[in-house]
């Protein structure tokens, strides 16, 4: 996907891994928390729940934060949490799409239009790059899961609309509502994934030089950093020799 894979690169140059890791136990519990308090507690019965359960799991999440989230649905004080998009362009006109869990829409919407504003890009309507993605299922598998043709077949049993194989590792696209079955298929034949999730996929990307690879960095990074904020895409493409300059 368009910037994902190298975003996590980008990081992990970085030494951003440790900062990044508690932020995101933290993201993913909340996750589940909402998960579980909007339908079933048991992930069986609730596959929004199950995923969240699943991506926790596979980011090595503890049982005890994944059983205590859950525990806090069924709590009276548990926060009530508003899901809100925002949309946006960040430096050099990439689409940015921004997704929050919050219990201040005005808190959130403050900080997110001023990250935005000193990072050298602009806070947009609902709807405003939106257009340029599609709402997919993502379940990415390592490398060693098997070949391209093995996970190609298993992906086409399982439902699958797309994969993407390379050194890297095997990425499968499947449409939104059919995550659930599709990651379950895929389970059964290949093992545990490395990631199951919803996201956003560009249908367009734009290509950055320096100059811009490091501001959008910054700005991804400025928005990751909010505790509100549960997942920041971006639709541009870094060329292998702009990544190692990063």
């Amino acid at each position: 996907m368009a910037g994902h894979s190298k975003w996590a690169n980008i990081q992990h140059r970085k030494g951003r891994q440790d900062a990044v890791r508690s932020k995101l136990f933290s993201k993913l519990a909340k996750e589940i928390t909402v998960a579980a308090k909007m339908g079933d507690p048991d992930p069986d019965k609730n596959p929004r729940l199950r995923l969240a359960v699943k991506e926790a799991k596979s980011q090595s999440v503890p049982k005890d934060v994944i059983d205590r989230a859950i525990k806090k649905s069924l709590g009276g004080d548990a926060e009530n949490y508003d899901e809100i998009r925002y949309e946006g362009y960040g430096p050099s006109g990439v689409a940015v799409i921004v997704e929050a869990m919050t219990d201040n829409r005005n808190r959130t919407a403050s900080t997110v239009r001023s990250t935005f504003g000193k990072h050298g890009g602009n806070l947009g309507e609902t709807g405003s790059v939106a257009f340029m993605f599609d709402r997919k299922g993502q379940v990415s598998y390592p490398a060693d899961a098997g070949d391209a043709d093995t996970v190609m077949m298993a992906a086409i049993e399982a439902g699958a609309e797309d994969v993407e194989s390379s050194e890297d590792g095997h990425v499968i696209w499947c449409a939104d509502t059919d995550l659930n079955e599709v990651s379950t298929a895929l389970e059964a034949e290949l093992g545990e994934s490395e990631s199951t999730k919803l996201v956003w996929r560009p249908t367009t990307t734009t290509e950055l030089d320096l100059d811009g690879a490091q501001k959008l960095v910054k700005l991804i990074e400025a928005l990751e950093d909010d505790d509100d904020i549960q997942s920041v895409t971006a639709n541009f493409e870094i060329s292998d020799e702009i990544m190692e300059q990063l």
